[in-house]
């Protein structure tokens, strides 16, 4: 399992995803796995990540929560929650889209 998070400086939520994920991943017995951590830092670089947004989860490739109809981009993203908009999913979600 390849998982990479796609970030940029002027988001915060990226640190709590980093570490929600490594929480999750030990939840679902991958604490092997080691997140890749990959810094965006222009928008050619966004349009070519295909980033949606800081923070964007890849888990080998796929972003397990794509909003559909978003644009890449330099941006902070947020994701729906069961506790409404947040600027990282929950730990229960990423166990789900690691799984």
């Amino acid at each position: 399992m390849r998982v990479v998070l796609l970030y940029f400086d002027g988001c915060p939520n990226w640190v709590q995803t980093a570490q929600r994920l490594r929480e999750a991943l030990v939840l679902v017995g991958r604490s092997d796995v080691v997140v890749e951590q990959r810094k965006i830092e222009t928008s050619e670089e966004a349009v070519t990540a295909r980033f949606l947004g800081s923070p964007t989860i890849l888990i080998d490739g796929q972003d397990p929560f794509d909003p559909r109809g978003t644009g890449f981009g330099l941006t902070c993203r947020i994701y729906e929650t069961p506790d409404g908009m947040q600027g990282s999913p929950t730990i229960e979600q990423l166990v789900d889209a690691l799984s």
